[in-house]
């Protein structure tokens, strides 16, 4: 249906004493669809007749209203209205009992004797409160005859055309698709443009394996990414730059931002193949041949399948449909089954993706993934990271390099409600599994028993690989500064050391108490949790050398970064303990540096032993609880 907008001299026909709603219903389905220079004696002649019925209303009506309002309606007596009848296409009017008692030749009388009851087009009486005159029905009648003759001329013309356009129908049809096409084009930029989103650029696929090109190919970009559904200009989004050239291994807290940033890249590589469009700053996205999103599972009852039948079955889907020019996104992989397996399943699939050199991000809470010796060379391992405000951790939303280790599953349940004493229990239940330790004579066998919350940092061109461990060792692109066997005679020996001391001190001041010794790793390219920040800890470093250096300090991860800011010493491994208080650290300290060279080990700092005298006693041993 054609519509002229604009045209001043196609309006609805309008009179005061006329509902608006009779002449919209009446003239809406012919006017403004044509020109009215086709038909304009048709025009000119609906109005007249409007012109001519309104006049009839203002003369046979205004006067019985004006008379009623006058006399009987200030003080609650009958009143009358003129009213559309909608279903008899008539303006009528409607009273009840407002002929006077006695007549008197006063004004409005004339006009209620003209009065006759309002009949149907079958002439039957419609109520006993609607009224018409002679004058008005023969002024319906006028208008409605004009109105006819115009909408048949409007049909006539109409038809005229669309015999004439007949052939070109094909035609037509396109149009009026890729007007539809640029209106939602138009629409899409206004509202990217006022979201400060971005056009892409798009690039193509290097053939050429194992070789990176220097134009963006088999490269992938994001810079300043936001969730669409946020709208970056207000500031109410977390902008993350996501550079992409191989499998990323993705881990995070809860509520960290994994599968936002998941759907996020999803999206934006949809929007930017299809030329539209990106939430992002820039962006530089290749030509897919095909985005697959693997979002979290249910089961289906219906097919017998449970949630992670499903979700295998998709996975199967996914890694024998993808290709080298794939984006391959999976949320939690592995989640519905247990955790040791799951684990092995879940690092099959990465080898899997890491082998067909996909573009993608596997996203994982199965921590036991980075203890398994997987057979990868372009995996990236990526983090939502975390930090220490006001003695809690918390997620900040950011995708960084490293592992993060920390779920922040208590505190997301306690956040849900969850009531303290199942919190507290739950705590509990993990320090009496995971941070059980050496006390009892047992070498603990994985560092990443005694850490929840460490967050491990790759450099931009370290892709931790087969083989590796990534909280004992560091990546095997870099040089192992001391093995595996030798981190634990070292761990042992600390361990032993400071326990013994304790022990001691816990006699002095005659107490029972268990004391409990955690002693944690840093690899070589891990960096401390933020539980470390203000908290008194004593540190071994592991030098490339095979020397070791202690020391004690109050910022860890700064001073980790010191002591890697010197020249071979990038690669250094660390191993530490958290002590309640400077006193008890410098003392552990002291320590450690005059016995560790008893057991046979190296260090470079002896002379830092003989400067240092701290008693045993007067030591305050409210909580010398060591974690």
């Amino acid at each position: 249906m054609i519509s002229l907008d604009g045209e001043s001299d196609q309006k609805i026909s309008s009179c005061p004493v006329v509902p608006s709603e009779f002449f919209e219903d009446m003239e809406s389905s012919w006017k403004g669809r044509v020109k009215r220079v086709h038909i304009e004696e048709e025009f000119s002649e609906v109005e007249k007749a409007a012109q001519a019925l309104s006049l009839a209303v203002t003369e046979d009506f205004i006067p019985i209203i004006s008379r009623i309002k006058a006399t009987t309606s200030p003080f609650g007596g009958p009143k009358g209205e003129i009213l559309y009848a909608r279903e008899h296409e008539a303006v009528w009017f409607k009273g009840k009992r407002f002929a006077p008692a006695v007549w008197a030749g006063t004004p409005g009388e004339e006009q209620i004797k003209q009065l006759k009851p309002a009949v149907d087009s079958k002439g039957r009486k419609v109520g006993e409160e609607w009224f018409t005159t002679i004058k008005l029905e023969d002024a319906l009648t006028r208008y409605h005859d004009a109105g006819e003759k115009a909408k048949a001329k409007v049909l006539e013309l109409f038809r005229g055309l669309s015999a004439e356009l007949q052939t070109k129908v094909n035609i037509l049809v396109f149009a009026s698709m890729v007007l539809v096409i640029a209106k939602a084009l138009f629409a899409h930029v206004s509202e990217g443009r006022r979201r400060k989103w971005v056009f892409p650029t798009l690039t193509g696929f290097n053939d050429s394996k194992g070789v990176k090109s220097s134009d963006g190919a088999n490269r992938m970009k994001f810079v300043g990414l936001s969730p669409y559904w946020f709208n970056a200009a207000e500031g109410s989004a977390v902008q993350n730059t996501v550079d992409m050239q191989s499998l990323f291994l993705l881990t995070g807290p809860n509520g960290g931002g994994k599968s936002s940033l998941l759907r996020s890249i999803c999206a934006s590589a949809l929007l930017g193949i299809c030329g539209l469009m990106v939430p992002a700053e820039s962006a530089l996205i290749p030509n897919f041949d095909s985005i697959m999103l693997h979002m979290k599972s249910y089961d289906s009852p219906a097919d017998g399948k449970s949630s992670f039948q499903v979700e295998m079955s998709e996975i199967r889907s996914l890694v024998t449909g993808a290709s080298s020019r794939s984006l391959v996104l999976v949320d939690e992989i592995c989640r519905g089954t247990e955790t040791a397996k799951g684990a092995c399943i879940a690092g099959s699939i990465v080898e899997t993706l890491d082998r067909i050199g996909c573009l993608g991000i596997v996203s994982t809470h199965l921590h036991g993934i980075f203890d398994l010796p997987l057979d990868t060379s372009n995996t990236v391992y990526k983090a939502m990271g975390t930090e220490y405000v006001d003695g809690r951790t918390k997620p900040t939303w950011r995708l960084i390099d490293g592992i993060c280790r920390e779920s922040l599953a208590f505190e997301t349940a306690k956040k849900e409600g969850i009531p303290e004493s199942i919190i507290q229990r739950a705590e509990d239940l993990y320090f009496s599994a995971y941070a059980k330790g050496v006390i009892s004579g047992k070498t603990v066998n994985s560092v990443g028993q005694f850490s929840s919350d460490r967050i491990v940092n790759d450099s931009d061109e370290a892709h931790l690989s087969s083989g590796t461990t990534a909280s004992l060792h560091p990546s095997t692109h870099s040089t192992k500064a001391v093995d595996t066997v030798e981190k634990k005679d070292i761990e042992n020996a600390i361990t032993m050391i400071c326990q013994k001391k304790l022990i001691e001190l816990y006699k002095q001041k005659n107490t029972s108490e268990v004391v409990s010794f955690h002693c944690v790793a840093i690899g070589a390219r891990e960096q401390p949790p933020p539980s470390t920040i203000s908290a008194s800890c004593v540190y071994v470093m592991l030098r490339p050398d095979k020397k070791l250096y202690v020391g004690v300090t109050d910022d860890l991860e700064s001073r980790i970064r010191s002591h890697r800011s010197k020249e071979g010493m990038d690669n250094a491994a660390f191993l530490y303990f958290i002590v309640p208080g400077k006193s008890i650290a410098c003392l552990l300290e002291t320590l450690l540096i005059n016995q560790l060279p008893i057991k046979g080990f190296k260090l470079t700092n002896v002379s830092d032993g003989k400067h240092r005298n701290f008693g045993t006693t007067n030591l305050s041993l409210e909580s010398v609880t060591v974690h």
